[in-house]
Order: C-alpha cells, then structure tokens, then sequence
C-alpha cells in the first residue's frame, strides 16, 4: 500500500466530489463515473454491471478526480490501485458512500462494495 501524503489525503476527504474510475478488459479499458469514500489509504466504491465484471477479471484500477469552480480547474489528481471484490461488506459501503453524497440511506442496495488498496497518487493544484 502507497503511502498517501497528508495533502493528498485532506483533497480526497474534503467534499464529495464524483471521480471516474477507469477498468481495463481484454485490452479495451473502459471509464465511468463513481462515488467513492477515502480512508487510511483504501478507496471504497459500490458499483454494478460493466465496472464490476471488469474488476473481476482484472483488479488493477485507477480513478481521475477534480475540483473545479464554475467550471475553472481547482486541483487534479490520479489514483493507481488493486481492487478488491469485497460482497459481505456491500451494505457498509453502500451506506458510508450514501451518507458522504447525500443520497437516501438504503440508496443503490443493488450495488456490490469494491475496496481499492492505493498504489500510487499524483496530483496538482492549479494557481
């Protein structure tokens, strides 16, 4: 596990902003957006369908974040990681992500939880 610095730590805990998870199967990568909830260097989301299929078959992932302003770029990062297929915790998951955007508590239940160990974490500020 890649050690997160405290800057890029308070960016990806500081409001709920939506990233893109990218996946990658049978050499066609494939990105959409996702929810996701920072901690103690693993990401966890909750996803379905194409992303979660993808994560079976190949657990490396990265995920695209940034801040903007009306519409001017406040701060980018990138996030490399392995994902994990973590089904007993999807309730959990599901609930701490509801919770940070905002959505009904019992919102998405189909979901299945994914937890991202954190290999790798670059990211700017723009001035």
């Amino acid at each position: 596990m890649a050690t997160v610095s405290d800057e890029a730590e308070a960016l990806l805990t500081s409001e709920p902003l939506v990233a893109h998870l990218a996946t990658c199967r049978d050499s066609r990568p494939h990105a959409a957006p996702i929810w996701y909830v920072y901690r103690d260097g693993l990401i966890e989301i909750a996803t379905t369908g194409t992303k979660l299929e993808n994560i079976r078959h190949n657990p490396a992932v990265a995920l695209s974040i940034q801040k903007d302003e009306d519409g001017d770029p406040r701060w980018g990062m990138t996030v490399r990681g392995t994902a994990d297929v973590v089904k007993s915790e999807s309730e959990r998951i599901n609930r701490r992500l509801n919770e940070k955007y905002g959505a009904d508590e019992d919102a998405w239940d189909e979901n299945t939880g994914v937890r991202i160990e954190v290999g790798s974490v670059d990211y700017w500020i723009y001035d």
